[in-house]
């Protein structure tokens, strides 16, 4: 089935390039099927290049989605157009009667600031403690994921003595978890990012579940809730060049910024990136819609608790 997402997104025309088949809400209002809603809250500075990384994704399934896209009140961003925010998205004040089968909190380039010391920290908290009870299962993305892990269980996060930046492989520790069907022994991901958290910290925690981890990359994926929460602390969703415009960026602002691990073929920069990740990915999101969202979301919406 189709994603049904708001008439004229960039995002719409980008895809259909890809031969990915996207519908208009228009369109959609006249076929008689209950769509799971989703719901993206875009934190991240290049929103319309999130939003069609995320719809690419959740593109790769069976089930038609109704995506909505949430932002704060009490920020600006001030990397996308005034027209597109006003345009695609809603205050999450004008939504918080609303209940979403799944919900997808992105990162944000804030890691490196105290939670509390964030502006919209109030505004991202009260988010938070909202999705626990108007929707049915929330992935926490990177600086998101280490965000809810602090605001929901405690867990601090930590610097890291140098920059996780690059490809990482990963093994599953739970081999049984439906998130995980059809996966391979090892999986790639890339991480971009300053902070982490301790493995240790995670497995004391007794409402947490580790279930991936990457000798380099550190703990990846977690859940709790039995699936109603799930934290990613890397981008699974990134495009193939996202890590090499990272890196081209920070080299031109004279960033002290390593090359990317795993990721250029022969570790050559003038080489293009070798994309290893990109099945998983699908995979990952395609079991995330169907085990954990349609499984376990009520028919009646407003069921949800």
């Amino acid at each position: 089935m189709p994603l049904n997402i708001p008439d004229k997104l960039p995002a719409v025309e980008l895809l259909k390039a890809e031969n990915i088949f996207v519908l208009s809400k228009s369109r959609a209002s006249s076929q008689d099927i209950r769509p799971l809603r989703i719901v993206i809250l875009n934190l991240m500075p290049l929103k319309i290049t999130t939003e069609t990384d995320l719809i690419r994704l959740l593109s790769n399934n069976p089930l038609q989605l109704e995506v909505s896209f949430m932002k704060l009140k009490s920020h600006t961003s001030k990397n996308t157009p005034v027209e597109h925010m006003q345009a695609f998205y809603r205050d999450f004040e004008l939504m918080r009667d609303e209940r979403f089968d799944g919900m997808i909190i992105t990162g944000a380039p804030v890691e490196q600031f105290n939670f509390e010391d964030v502006t919209y920290w109030p505004e991202v908290s009260e988010i938070f403690a909202w999705a626990k009870t108007h929707v049915t299962s929330t992935l926490y993305i990177c600086w998101a994921a280490f965000a809810g892990l602090y605001f929901h269980h405690g867990i601090t996060k930590v610097d890291e003595p140098k920059k996780v930046f690059g490809i990482f492989p990963h093994r599953i520790l739970t081999p049984q978890m439906p998130i995980f069907r059809g996966f391979d022994d090892e999986f790639f991901m890339p991480h971009s990012r300053h902070t982490g958290c301790r493995k240790e910290d995670v497995e004391n925690c007794p409402e947490l579940q580790i279930l991936a981890e990457s000798d380099e990359a550190g703990v990846c994926i977690m859940m709790a809730r039995n699936g109603r929460e799930i934290y990613i602390t890397g981008h699974s969703e990134y495009s193939p060049y996202t890590l090499d415009t990272e890196y081209k960026r920070d080299l031109g602002k004279g960033l002290p910024i390593q090359m990317p691990k795993n990721y250029y073929k022969d570790d050559n920069p003038e080489n293009q990136p070798v994309v290893r990740w990109r099945a998983h990915a699908n995979l990952l999101f395609s079991n995330w819609i169907n085990y954990y969202v349609y499984q376990e979301t009520p028919y009646d919406i407003t069921q949800i608790r």
